[in-house]
């Protein structure tokens, strides 16, 4: 198994540099496979969504669509695919930050609530608002 650092992912989401989006897609469409999978950490993931959102403009629905394909691309087995699709879910209805329907989910699959001084996620994800 490899690991893809957020780099890759970007160039290969992007395609906004020749040769380095030519070597991830050369990784991730041939030498990758559902026996050979590649690893996308949760940290990687939300750097990649971060990435894709200030430095390209993705918005909420770009976004849910990058997520979903990574999900459902056998090739990759993403950290805690559970929770990022419902993640995934949460912040494809708007107005809330992809990190914070994480930490839901997270929780979520633990039973736990999160307390949060955010009052905006607090009111959109079910945070419980620490006053």
């Amino acid at each position: 198994m490899l690991a893809l650092d957020t780099n890759v992912l970007v160039r290969y989401l992007a395609q906004d540099d020749a040769r380095q989006s030519a070597l991830a897609n050369r990784l991730i469409e041939t030498q990758l496979t559902p026996a050979e999978r590649g690893f996308i950490s949760l940290v990687a993931l939300l750097e990649t969504v971060w990435v894709m959102e200030s430095r390209y403009g993705a918005d909420a629905a770009t976004v849910h669509a990058i997520l979903t394909d990574l999900l459902d691309t056998a090739a990759f087995e993403v950290q805690e695919a559970q929770a990022v699709r419902a993640a995934a879910a949460l912040y494809a209805r708007g107005g809330v930050d992809l990190h914070d329907c994480l930490i839901v989910a997270l929780a979520a699959q633990r039973h736990a609530t999160v307390v949060s001084f955010d009052t905006r996620a607090a009111k959109r994800l079910g945070m419980q608002l620490l006053r």
